[in-house]
């Protein structure tokens, strides 16, 4: 399946200030895509897209990842019931990074290991300390 074009901008002008998204994929083909609790402002996640997890998640109001690990696409909460539908998307300034405005479902987490958030660490003196 090949990957849907997202178009290229032309001049560094029209990347940075046009109205056209011209996402710029890294050498292996993903954006950085940044996931914040849509109410509290909560960050939940850091995960990666490729073209078709951008434009899924375009097309259908959820958050589609793409997993480095299984080298897949997958919709946020497709086995875990951790949904995420978005209501709002932004790009950075040079369009190498995603922020996702989302509304969680299930119980509200997003770590795929049972916490709200995938940042339920604190560095303290070198040590990591869990605050969930």
């Amino acid at each position: 399946m090949t990957a849907p074009a997202f178009p290229t901008a032309p001049d560094t002008l029209a990347l940075e200030r046009g109205a056209v998204l011209a996402p710029r994929f890294d050498a292996n083909g993903l954006i950085a895509a940044v996931a914040t609790h849509a109410q509290t402002g909560e960050v939940l996640m850091l995960a990666w897209m490729d073209a078709r997890a951008l434009r899924a998640t375009l097309d259908t109001g959820l958050a589609h990842y793409f997993s480095r690990s299984r080298q897949a696409l997958w919709r946020k909460g497709e086995t875990s019931g951790q949904t995420q539908s978005v209501t709002e998307i932004r790009v950075d300034c040079d369009q190498d990074a995603v922020w996702l405005k989302v509304l969680p479902a299930g119980d509200g987490g997003a770590c795929h290991v049972g916490f709200r958030s995938c940042f339920y660490r604190v560095v303290e003196d070198g040590v990591l300390v869990e605050r969930g």
